[in-house]
């Protein structure tokens, strides 16, 4: 086997495992934070295709751009993991286990809306989904005050104000957001500068 067919061969098991691991875990997690927060566990300590600094900054991305986040994530990730294609891979095996579940809850929706069972599951699995986004929120704490505690916790405690007590527009937040990371940033680079 040549030099080519065994980078076909390894690009293609690349994508096979790209496709299964985002198809299962569209499948088994339920929201698009959820989604993120499996995905870290996934590609950074199972399967070591990312460093924490580098899920960090793809789940930024993510965060950044409009759309469905477990969409949005899978196209960041596949792309990451293996180009373009990958990201057409991650995205379809995204996509799939919604569109299934759909069709099914189609089909059978008049059976399905009244079930005592189905209303327990639904709240069982948002309960679920809290304990994954805060894990989420947690690491990513963890990883973005490893410098320093300072920035990033009135940073913080700035926005939370901003959303909560304010009730300001989200898109002036995150302006803003960007704005103080820039100065940051420029402060930073010319404090090394002068050194």
């Amino acid at each position: 086997m040549n030099r080519r067919d065994a980078g076909k061969e390894r690009l293609g098991s690349k994508l096979l495992a790209l496709f299964w691991t985002i198809f299962t875990i569209s499948a088994t997690a339920n929201s698009g934070y959820a989604i993120l927060a499996v995905m870290q566990d996934e590609f950074v300590k199972k399967r070591a295709w990312f460093s924490e600094n580098q899920m960090a900054d793809n789940i930024a991305i993510v965060q950044s751009t409009p759309g469905a986040m477990a969409v949005n994530a899978s196209m960041v990730v596949g792309y990451q993991v293996a180009g373009l294609l990958g990201s057409l891979v991650a995205v379809l095996g995204c996509i799939l286990p919604p569109i299934v579940v759909m069709i099914v809850v189609t089909c059978f929706y008049e059976a399905i809306v009244g079930n005592e069972l189905v209303r327990l599951f639904m709240r069982g699995m948002q309960l679920g989904v809290v304990g994954m986004l805060l894990n989420v929120v947690v690491s990513l704490f963890v990883n973005v005050t490893k410098d320093g505690l300072a920035y990033p916790v009135v940073l913080m405690a700035l926005a939370f104000t901003y959303v909560h007590f304010l009730g300001w527009p989200i898109p002036y937040l995150a302006i803003g957001c960007a704005m103080a990371g820039i100065a940051k940033t420029l402060l930073v680079s010319k404090g090394v500068r002068r050194r």
